[in-house]
């Protein structure tokens, strides 16, 4: 129910704020606009305030809205009002209405980063973790525990925007990163990262991974902190503060090696040898069989007890004045916006794979996640989301913003409206483009559920 509630007001928000951009400027270029609508569908409410000739409207689809505006092209319009249809306006107005939703969108997420840099934002330092072999990272000779200080000469404050930085280069085709980290001991070093040679499938979510990068994470003992209710290790008689000592004779250092051995035994018997209360004790259990990315592996439902002070020593609070915070809002907007579409361009040549589409079953999974983290976390979300939702519709595709703004290009350019029959099979082709587009990330939603 917290998914499904986070996920509906996150469209709600974003669709709201993108249909008033249109709104907005079609009153402001004196466009009479009779509806304005929150979701698809049944009419489920409606209002109308007194001066006014827009219906408010509520449907019940809530995955998106409209604008319904004065227009010949969809009905007869009186003599006397022909001059407030959209149809009859110039083209530059005709744009600027268009345009003004998606606009809208990157505004919004502005706003919000903006708050967001001026409450104060928990980044994660750029320490580098374990060194991945035979990757990238170990060719640079990055090494463990260095923190990352500036790439291609510009400061770095974080994990979040190491990531960013480095897939903007590696999708503008960069052949190398220039890195400059700080060492324990407080020297400079610079690095080369090779970002030649990923492959379409590497350019998604484990980009990092692939090239060898990790965060630092202070080392976790083998000890249980939470049991799930009912699991195996509860069911076989594990309760937290037991510390794991061997798994079939084999001694743990981490809570990670624990990990690797249960995955690596689904459905087959362990014997834990487990230290409570300065006694040894033995525990027999039997992974249970989950299925995780096209892999079977094992659980034992049980996580770590965590100290959490050594994790918040890696964590580091981002604040700005209200004006710089505005200054670097921007920025990232911009710089997330152009991230976004250049990988949109190399889906469509196939230099990125096309899994790392996501529909709505995955945005509704990240917008649960990211509520129960906390308002922070769910703010940033929404402007992720509404930067994604301003490129999208900016696309030159019929049906879209983008594809009325290229249409009213061809008009100011050649001087006169596109055709009927050009309308329509571009209606025709954008219909097609989208249900092809949908069809795809529903299937990569249900691939990472099952």
């Amino acid at each position: 129910m917290t998914t499904l509630l986070a996920f509906i007001t996150a469209i709600v928000i974003l669709v709201v704020f993108h249909e008033l951009g249109h709104y907005w400027v079609a009153r402001m270029c004196g466009v009479k606009v009779l509806r304005f609508s929150v979701g698809f569908g049944k009419v489920l409410f409606t209002k109308r305030f007194a001066n006014s000739d827009t219906d408010w409207v509520v449907s019940a689809i809530p995955l998106g809205g409209y604008v319904k505006m004065l227009d010949e092209r969809e009905g007869k319009v009186p003599a006397h009002e022909l001059n407030l249809a959209f149809n009859r306006q110039p083209v530059l107005r005709r744009m600027a209405i268009v345009v003004a939703g998606p606009v809208a969108n990157l505004l919004l997420a502005i706003m919000m980063f903006w708050a967001l840099f001026i409450y104060g934002v928990p980044t994660l330092k750029p320490v580098i973790g374990e060194v991945v072999p035979d990757t990238a990272a170990a060719a640079a000779q990055l090494q463990s525990h260095e923190t990352i200080v500036s790439i291609n000469e510009q400061p770095v404050l974080g994990w979040e925007q190491v990531s960013w930085m480095l897939l903007d280069l590696a999708l503008e085709g960069v052949p190398e990163a220039r890195i400059e980290v700080r060492t324990q001991e407080g020297d400079t070093v610079r690095h080369l990262l090779n970002l030649e040679g990923l492959t379409p499938d590497a350019l998604g979510e484990n980009f990092l991974q692939a090239l060898g990068l990790q965060p630092y994470q202070p080392l976790i003992p083998p000890v249980i902190g939470d049991l799930v209710k009912d699991g195996v290790a509860q069911r076989a008689g594990l309760l937290p503060k037991d510390k794991i000592l061997r798994v079939d004779g084999k001694y743990m250092e981490s809570w990670n090696e624990l990990v690797q051995e249960v995955r690596s035994h689904p459905g087959k018997p362990l014997q834990l040898e487990i230290e409570r209360n300065g006694n040894i004790s033995v525990f027999h259990l039997t992974p249970e069989v989950i299925s995780e990315e096209n892999m079977t592996v094992g659980k034992i439902g049980a996580a770590p007890y965590v100290d959490r002070r050594e994790f918040d020593l890696l964590m580091e609070e981002v604040r700005y004045a209200p004006l710089p915070a505005l200054f670097h809002a921007a920025r990232k907007t911009l710089e997330i916006a152009k991230v976004s579409l250049k990988a949109l361009g190399k889906m469509v040549t196939g230099q990125m794979s096309l899994k790392n589409l996501s529909g709505p079953i995955t945005i509704a999974d990240y917008a649960g996640q990211s509520v129960q983290m906390g308002l922070v976390a769910y703010v940033n979300f929404l402007a992720l989301i509404s930067i994604s939702l301003g490129v999208l519709n900016l696309l030159p595709i019929p049906l879209l913003d983008g594809g009325h703004l290229l249409y009213y290009t061809v008009e100011l350019i050649k001087g006169s409206p596109m055709s009927d029959n050009a309308w329509i099979v571009g209606q025709k082709i954008g219909i097609a483009l989208l249900v092809t587009l949908m069809a795809l990330a529903f299937l990569n939603d249900i691939s990472r559920l099952f």
